[in-house]
């Protein structure tokens, strides 16, 4: 049965925009042709960013370790691109060196992933080889001692991170601060950023404050020091 529907002016425009909103979507997951076609484009894996696999080989010659690519035939692969890859490419978009060291980085995502598997219950996959190498046990501990093990380390990087502010509202102007504005202690920010995949100016704005330079780079270096606590 065909049916013809008549779309006003108003109506026209939201479909316009709906359109142009999924073809960007669809340009955003578009695969690098170096990453080869078997990875598919994939809209809702969201932004991406791709690397080059390696591993360590050792060099009998010389006797050391020595990274070697191995991508599949030569080729790179992709990653969901996290806030720390955000602000990689704001700071290269704009000339500027990155605002956090690889160290804050790495510490950062430690942390992200360490929170996610301990509140996802620390449900572990063990591979079909493990199993049959080293029978049912699998790594021989139980899973209660890495359950606790990971609340400890956890709890250790939260204690590094202190109770510490932020940005503090009695220290900032009104008229440079934001008329709304709410303290940001130190563990806040770096739940936003490293757990909520928020970036400096969306912490901001959650928090009712405006998006100045100044405010943006002062959140940075508590952002830093923060991470580097936890290091």
């Amino acid at each position: 049965m065909t049916r013809v529907v008549y779309v006003g002016a108003a109506g026209a425009a939201v479909l316009a925009q709906e359109a142009g909103r999924l073809d960007a979507m669809r340009r955003a997951a578009i695969v690098p042709d170096e990453c080869g076609p078997e990875i598919i484009a994939a809209p809702a894996r969201g932004g991406c960013a791709v690397f080059t696999p390696h591993r360590m080989v050792l060099d009998t010659a010389k006797g050391e370790w020595e990274a070697k690519a191995e991508g599949y035939l030569g080729r790179k692969a992709v990653r969901v691109a996290d806030v720390f890859d955000r602000m990689a490419a704001d700071a290269a978009k704009r000339q500027k060196p990155m605002p956090l060291t690889k160290g804050h980085v790495l510490v950062g995502r430690y942390y992200r992933d360490l929170v996610e598997r301990h509140e996802a219950g620390g449900v572990r996959c063990v591979s079909l080889e493990t199993l049959q190498g080293a029978g049912a046990g699998g790594s021989g501990n139980s899973f209660i001692d890495d359950y606790v093990a990971e609340g400890r380390a956890i709890e250790r990087m939260r204690q590094r991170i202190g109770a510490g502010v932020a940005m503090a509202v009695r220290r900032v102007r009104p008229s440079t601060r934001g008329v709304a504005a709410r303290t940001i202690t130190d563990r806040a920010l770096v739940d936003a950023v490293c757990l909520s995949d928020m970036t400096l100016s969306q912490v901001l704005a959650q928090f009712g404050w405006s998006k100045r330079g100044d405010n943006i780079r002062s959140l940075s270096k508590a952002l830093c020091d923060a991470l580097e606590r936890m290091r």
